[in-house]
């Protein structure tokens, strides 16, 4: 398991060199491994999460074109294999399911039985992980794992998973993960960090081990380590991301200006357009939030009981007995925003956002939260001054 301090620390070498048509081999020695490979992949029009059996299924050559209510994928022109921003949707599918059953009972011949389901967990290795995607990880182990209420679901599948990092190279028109502090450098956690140079007439990958489960899969691989002018192009193309951002955000003063703020006129602004769907919230890789349903066969001979997704966007989210607390789209909206930029720190002590820009894309009426959350921020004076915070 890769959580942050936890896992023992490879011996400093530099990173391998390898070539894109070889990158298949490490796919290939982590299955073997018994692992069940997940990385990036192409259908239905978009970049998506799946299990993959080999290089070939991985979007070679197609990036993605991010805006505010818009996605949409486009060939390059070339074979690169990771130069894209962000799947549609986050690793949380895999270690948090959206629908999970949690325990089934049967009735037979007058007695009732609970059924257990004997499956091992599988053992995944994400391929692929962007940065922002790799401190979302952490920031949910932090919520599920290593916190005093443990999701042993979740433990049980993100315990013995194997990561695939990659230093993002290709920012979106929506990503703000440098604002955050979270990209586009994978820093910690991952077993593996892959870099890909694509340019100046060059294509290639190198490939560092952050922990000893890397440095073994690295030995296997048995490639020839990259030169310092190699690593220095790798280097290059992702300090070339870092100045690429499509979108910013200031976030000194932005936590205290939320929840100082809970009458903003701006509240009301955004809830004309939220259609309260939940769009933001399912495509976003730390809200965790789930519900539980109970469903019982029509012959009264079986039931289970399972966990699904859920939302703040949902009336229902907040029902309790008599009525529900948020009716509005304006609480709702502002319930949402406050907790991942503010409330989010009271709780586990940093934010809830790390940038990947999914719900900016993913929204359908094109709400960006860096707008919303600055002209709050920015009608709030800081700590210790007499006006409005500037940039």
């Amino acid at each position: 398991m890769t959580t942050q301090g936890a896992a023992q620390q490879p011996d400093a070498r530099p990173p391998a060199f390898l070539e894109p048509e070889h990158f298949d081999d490490v796919i290939q020695i982590l299955r073997r491994r018994g692992y069940r490979t997940i990385g990036p992949t192409r259908r239905d029009g978009a970049i998506v999460y799946d299990e993959i059996e080999s290089a070939q299924d991985l979007p070679v050559g197609w990036t993605d074109e991010q805006s505010p209510g818009r996605y949409r994928v486009r060939p390059r022109g070339d074979h690169a294999l990771f130069a894209y921003a962000s799947a549609a949707h986050a690793w949380k599918r895999f270690l948090h399911p959206p629908n999970l059953q949690l325990w089934r009972a049967q009735r037979t011949n007058g007695h009732v039985e609970l059924v257990a389901d004997s499956a091992p967990p599988p053992r995944y290795a994400f391929v692929g992980v962007r940065a922002c995607d790799l401190e979302a990880i952490r920031r949910l182990d932090q919520v599920m794992m290593d916190g005093p209420y443990v999701d042993h679901v979740y433990r049980a599948l993100r315990r013995d998973a194997f990561l695939v990092a990659v230093n993002c190279c290709d920012p979106s028109g929506t990503c703000f993960c440098v604002s955050m502090g979270t990209g586009p450098r994978v820093t910690g956690l991952a077993d593996l960090v892959l870099t890909e140079m694509v340019g100046a007439g060059r294509h290639f990958l190198t490939l560092a081990a952050g922990t000893a489960s890397g440095q073994e899969v690295l030995d296997e691989l048995g490639r020839r380590a990259a030169t310092d002018e190699e690593c220095r192009l790798a280097d290059a193309s992702v300090e070339a991301a870092a100045q690429n951002m499509g979108r910013s955000l200031a976030v000194d003063g932005l936590r205290e200006a939320l929840a100082n703020s809970p009458e903003h006129p701006r509240w009301e602004h955004v809830s004309k357009r939220c259609l309260t769907c939940g769009s933001c919230t399912l495509s976003c890789p730390t809200c965790f939030c789930s519900t539980v349903e109970d469903v019982t066969a029509l012959r009264g001979d079986a039931t289970e009981r399972r966990r699904l997704w859920d939302t703040c966007f949902s009336v229902e989210f907040s029902y309790l007995h008599g009525g529900s607390v948020r009716l509005s789209p304006r609480s709702r909206y502002r319930q949402w925003l406050t907790h991942k930029f503010s409330t989010w720190h009271d709780q586990f002590g940093v934010g809830g956002c790390v940038g990947c820009g999914r719900c900016i894309t993913w929204c359908p009426v094109g709400i960006d939260v860096t707008e919303e959350a600055s002209v709050i921020r920015q009608a709030v004076p800081l700590p210790g001054s007499t006006g409005p915070m500037t940039e």
